[in-house]
């Protein structure tokens, strides 16, 4: 683990609203204290290979087999691996250690409602395949291995730039790097089960740029889900759209917008990078980790050298929460993970355990405007909603550390509009400075203007194409 990344068990600061909430990193590393505080501790080597040859791997210590607590070897395993599937994706998991723990695994994605979600969206969605767990002796652990990337910071030239969220779709006109238009326009993509919803609706938005600009030379998007090659293929904005359809008209529906616009160079992302890239090129920095708190999570990360990685960071699914009766994600069932937490999700939740009586049947967008607008009248039960947000924010980031190498964190999104993120921010920073020292006078947390939060990744996106020569 991390060296600077320094955690108790069950967080020394405590989230206001949310008293039973216990840190998935404290847990983590609880676990691994204790194991190698052992005589003669198990050691473990997981591996995660993704189908282009990228390999990442985890080590750590585990209880021996005899020990009392040898029984919570295979779940601490599961939620590594959890994380570890989410954050940078892949098919194939090897396993090195202890006898049990891979066949454990395999059960976990064969049996369990949250383990067969993992293998269905991860493995055969995205992937193309079933997720395999190889136990395998340690010369069996194949190298580590992050190929790269270098993707955006293309400004020559007049781009449309565009981000496409669950509760509005946004789009920008940019010209050699000048930003000459932006707008977002409300929309309810989720639920609907017309694609010509979709298509027309990023069309409008298209068109509304091109207005303002002599020509259009190239098209970058942002997206929540999961691209390859401009295809969707886990994308929850098309989640009403049946699963014939998805396959057979989802898939090239950016490649049939691209067609409309004369074949221009395009790139769609996931949403979650270009917060990343918007991040490096608002910082001039790079180790950049961005995070989007809006509709869902959402991450993206820029490496310390300046490249896009092609790990999935989708930090939505991710566990960050480990007690027992964590609040459920209604998508994958699983207990903890991001989702509910970092979004417009929580805020129902939380403004329940603040005595704020919002309407059952208001929408969640609504939800959070509502919160809002309480705070922006310094109302004491909104600020107890953005603190315990913070809180969690505080202790995610420890985490989200233990696994990707930053020194830069920017954080966008709607929960962040308004006074509301900068008392996130405080609290996230009080939760790093009591726990991490060290490594919170390295950090630079940060969140850009009002209206980069809203609008900088739809800047972002128009530089991710380059124009062909």
């Amino acid at each position: 683990m991390n060296a600077k990344v320094m955690c108790s068990k069950s967080g020394v600061i405590k989230p206001t609203l949310d008293l039973g909430f216990l840190p998935l990193i404290g847990n983590l590393k609880s676990f691994q204290d204790d194991a190698g505080r052992e005589t003669a501790p198990a050691h473990f080597t997981l591996a995660l290979e993704q189908p282009d040859g990228a390999v990442t791997h985890r080590r750590g210590f585990l209880f021996p087999a005899k020990h009392l607590r040898a029984r919570e070897n295979a779940g601490h395993v599961e939620r590594i691996a959890k994380f570890l599937l989410w954050a940078r994706g892949g098919l194939r998991l090897y396993f090195s250690g202890p006898a049990g723990i891979a066949a454990s695994l395999r059960r976990h994605y064969a049996e369990t409602p949250e383990g067969r979600f993992d293998n269905d969206l991860i493995g055969r969605k995205i992937y193309g395949g079933s997720l395999e767990v190889l136990e395998v002796m340690p010369e069996g652990i194949p190298a580590e291995k992050i190929p790269e990337r270098r993707i955006g910071g293309n400004w020559n030239g007049c781009r449309i730039g565009f981000d496409l969220g669950g509760s509005d779709r946004k789009v920008a006109a940019v010209i050699d790097g000048k930003v000459v238009f932006s707008e977002e326009i409300a929309w309810s993509p989720y639920f609907e089960k017309d694609l010509a919803y979709h298509y027309e609706g990023i069309m409008d938005s298209l068109r509304r740029a091109a207005q303002h600009l002599p020509r259009v030379d190239a098209i970058g998007g942002s997206a929540a889900g999961v691209y390859v090659n401009n295809e969707p293929r886990v994308a929850s904005l098309f989640r009403g759209v049946p699963q014939d359809i998805f396959d057979a008209r989802v898939r090239g529906l950016f490649g049939r917008i691209r067609r409309e616009w004369n074949n221009v160079p395009m790139i769609v992302m996931n949403d979650g990078e270009v917060t990343a890239l918007a991040g490096a090129m608002a910082l001039g920095d790079n180790a950049v980790l961005g995070i989007s708190m809006g509709t869902s999570q959402a991450a993206g990360f820029v490496t310390p050298d300046g490249s896009l990685t092609p790990w999935l960071n989708e930090l939505a699914f991710a566990p960050i929460d480990a007690r027992s009766d964590a609040p459920v994600d209604e998508w994958s069932g699983d207990r903890g993970c991001g989702v509910q937490y970092f979004s417009q999700q929580a805020i129902p939740r939380l403004a329940s355990a603040a005595g704020i009586d919002l309407p059952p049947a208001m929408p969640l967008p609504e939800k959070l405007v509502a919160v809002q607008e309480l705070m922006a009248r310094e109302d004491s039960r909104a600020r107890l909603i953005y603190d315990t947000i913070g809180v969690w924010f505080g202790y995610a980031i420890l985490l989200y550390a233990d696994f990707y190498p930053v020194r830069n964190i920017l954080v966008l999104g709607r929960v962040t509009s308004g006074p509301g993120g900068e008392r996130i921010l405080e609290q996230a920073r009080r939760v790093l400075e009591s726990e991490a020292p060290a490594f919170a006078g390295d950090l630079r947390l940060t969140m850009t203007d009002e209206k980069n939060k809203r609008l900088g990744q739809a800047v972002a996106a128009a530089s991710l194409p380059g124009l062909e020569k």
